[in-house]
């Protein structure tokens, strides 16, 4: 057939000539601890558990770790409602299993990062029941308010409109202080009051505290919610404006309004660069490998580069790329991926890497989202981009979303709505036991019960299945993060282009080193490319791995003019002298 004009071309080096330190064009794998591995049989994953398996991360070849928060917490929002910054959740072990877990991790090469939550603690931290009783060190530590009255009814309000993520007034009144507090999250997950040093010094102490630890960086939540807009002179908050979103009919819900009062203010970005000197002045006093930060912030483009630095100052080393995330699904056309990968690559400033996620806990399961028959293209293209990957647990297996009824969410930002809505919210899907094999409860727990259900094709789905088979979804994967490490991947330049709707092509190649060219169809039917019209090949490549219902096999050798790519395939090549 005849392909289509070029629509869109890339052609970038990367910003850093050679990676020298292990973060690097790194290859990041997030563990979701309470659905990983359990090894007390209580049907909830834990720090053991992580331990346990950290081998298997390092043999498929993964680089550091993130865990989502592993400390003490009462769980209303399944630990990202903290009580306790400086101790562990009971439920995933004690001081003790961490400390284990760090020494295992560096025995096996393989570095963990922290989940950091500075937007909120819990209700029950010993800060906020301070703050509560007015105590004059912890008094401020929290936005209060008085609220305002009513002129018509006379009744108390809260001081403003706005909306928590989880529906309903971000304001909850205090019975004992007599004043509201704000929550942009849950009612039981208080904001803390950022403009207030002593509050910027306490979580200083934190990142501080572990990284005494021996953890190697932190991955940073809900960075856009740090500040709120300043008393005005009234000593008021206004209100925020009407989205006038026909999507949104409910004044309940978070998208009834513009966040403009409560997100991404001024401050924001400084206190990503104060937490960013922290990490650095503590490798320069204690040495050792150099500490990291990723920071997740659902916002602009423009306000996720700031996160990188602003030319002076150094920020997040990976602002997570949720521009990609939140704009490429399993609509979009190959332009449209063509066109997000080169705003990216074009607006990064120097010195700094790329990286590419599609998957996390908070959204749905890459393979749900852009379906089974695209994980390995998906991976391929997260894996053979330059800079770094981000990985969610269980995506290397192609894990899918598993339905959870409304009476067994536990998700509280699903079940702040109802029956009919509550599925497209709760996040409680994509959450489920990590599947380990075919044995009951899919090798996640040897206990009677798991805290989310477990899916039910763990028996034809999971690890220990994939590892044995010849070709799977996750030993494509580990082809994929071994060939990463190659010099035209590492340090090469990226040529991309859209041949036409449904066809991606890229290659990567260091100067003196192979030519890698990697072809994703996007679409159903197959398409006939010559390959050396867009490339400097020869006659014949070689594949170095394709999607599992591929026709190729690893080492066939292939005509570069005539390339066969099948619907839904994504395959690498390499290119042969």
């Amino acid at each position: 057939m005849r392909l289509a004009a070029v629509i869109s071309i890339l052609s970038v080096l990367l910003a850093i000539g050679s990676a020298t330190e292990w973060w690097e064009s790194g290859n990041y794998y997030q563990i979701y601890p309470r659905s990983f591995r359990d090894s007390d049989g209580d049907g909830i994953g834990d720090l053991n558990g992580v331990t346990e398996k950290l081998q298997y991360l390092k043999d498929i070849g993964f680089t550091a770790t993130w865990l989502s928060p592993i400390f003490k917490s009462p769980m209303v929002d399944f630990g990202y409602d903290i009580a306790d910054f400086y101790q562990i959740h009971p439920e995933y072990g004690t001081m003790e299993d961490f400390e284990r877990m760090i020494a295992r991790a560096k025995e096996v090469g393989i570095r963990i990062i922290l989940d950091f939550v500075p937007n909120h603690s819990s209700d029950q931290n010993e800060w906020f029941l301070k703050s509560v009783d007015s105590d004059p060190v912890y008094k401020d530590f929290y936005v209060w308010h008085d609220g305002k009255i009513n002129e018509e009814t006379g009744e108390r309000e809260p001081p403003s409109n706005w909306n928590s993520e989880f529906r309903y007034s971000a304001w909850e009144w205090n019975e004992v202080r007599q004043q509201y507090y704000l929550h942009q999250f849950a009612v039981a997950q208080p904001d803390l009051n950022y403009r207030n040093p002593a509050v910027v010094a306490e979580m200083k102490n934190v990142i501080k505290f572990w990284l005494a630890k021996g953890v190697s960086g932190f991955r940073i939540d809900a960075i856009p919610y740090l500040f709120e807009v300043d008393l005005d002179r009234y000593n008021q908050y206004p209100d925020e404006p009407l989205s006038n979103d026909t999507a949104c009919p409910d004044s309940n819900d978070h998208c009834y309004t513009q966040h403009i009062y409560t997100q991404d203010q001024p401050e924001t970005v400084d206190m990503i660069y104060q937490w960013r000197e922290l990490v650095d002045e503590f490798h320069t006093v204690h040495g050792g490998d150099k500490r990291i930060l990723m920071t997740e912030a659902y916002t602009s483009f423009e306000n996720i580069i700031k996160c990188y630095g602003d030319g002076t100052r150094n920020g997040s080393h990976i602002p997570f790329n949720f521009d990609f995330l939140s704009n490429i699904n399993n609509a979009s056309k190959a332009t449209a991926y063509v066109e997000h990968i080169e705003k990216w690559m074009n607006a990064m400033p120097q010195g700094v890497y790329a990286n590419w996620v599609l998957g996390n806990h908070d959204n749905k399961r890459v393979a749900s989202r852009f379906g089974v028959q695209r994980i390995d293209l998906i991976n391929i293209l997260l894996q053979t981009l330059p800079g770094h990957a981000v990985t969610y647990n269980g995506e290397e297996l192609g894990m899918t979303d598993v339905f959870i009824s409304w009476e067994d969410t536990v998700d509280p930002q699903a079940c702040n709505s109802d029956p009919d809505v509550y599925y497209d919210r709760s996040r409680d899907p994509e959450r489920t036991p990590y599947q380990w094999d075919a044995s009951p409860m899919a090798g996640f727990t040897s206990g009677d019960v798991t805290w989310l259900p477990v899916s039910d094709d763990y028996k034809t789905n999971n690890a220990l299945q994939q590892l044995r088979a010849p070709q799977s979804h996750l030993q494509i994967f580990k082809t994929l993060v071994r060939v990463r490490q190659e010099p035209s991947f590492r340090f090469g330049e990226l040529k991309i282009q859209a041949l036409d709707d449904d066809v991606i092509v890229y290659s990567r190649q260091k100067q003196g080193s192979d030519i890698y060219v990697i072809v994703l169809n996007l679409g159903e039917s197959e398409k006939n490319i010559d390959l050396t019209k867009y490339f400097s090949l020869g006659a014949t490549a070689e594949i170095i791995t394709s999607s599992l219902q591929s026709q190729y096999i690893n080492g066939d050798v292939v005509q570069t003019s005539s390339f066969v790519a099948k619907g839904n395939v994504g395959t690498v090549l390499v290119g042969i002298s």
